[in-house]
C-alpha cells in the first residue's frame, strides 16, 4: 500500500509545476494547460484523503472539480479561437482587446 504522504508530495510537485508554467510562460494554450495541472493535483489530494479516510466526500469533490474544469476549458477554447480570428496571436503580452 502506497502511504499517504506520497500522494500528497505528487500534489504539490505537480502544483508548484503548474504554477511555474502559468507564471513563467506566455502562450495562453500554455497557461490553459498549467491551470488543468494545477487543478488535477488538487483532485489528486482529495482523492488520496478520501480513500484514507475512508469516507467518499473527497471523490465527489474531485467530480465536480472536473466537471467545472471541463465547462471552463470549453469557455476557454471559445475565447481563444475569438482570439484568434482578430489578433492572430497566442501571447498574452501582445493582446490588448481588454484595454480601453
Amino acid at each position: 500500500m502506497i502511504p499517504l504522504s506520497w500522494y500528497v508530495i505528487l500534489g504539490a510537485v505537480l502544483f508548484m509545476i503548474g504554477l511555474s508554467g502559468v507564471f513563467l510562460r506566455r502562450n495562453i494554450l500554455v497557461i490553459l494547460m498549467s491551470v488543468e495541472l494545477m487543478l488535477n493535483s488538487a483532485n489528486i489530494n482529495f482523492v488520496a484523503f478520501s480513500h484514507f479516510f475512508q469516507d467518499l466526500r473527497g471523490q465527489v469533490f474531485a467530480i465536480f472539480v472536473i466537471t467545472v474544469t471541463a465547462a471552463e476549458v470549453a469557455v476557454a477554447l471559445g475565447i481563444l479561437v475569438a482570439l484568434m480570428r482578430n489578433k492572430r496571436t497566442l501571447k498574452v503580452d501582445e493582446i490588448t482587446i481588454m484595454k480601453g
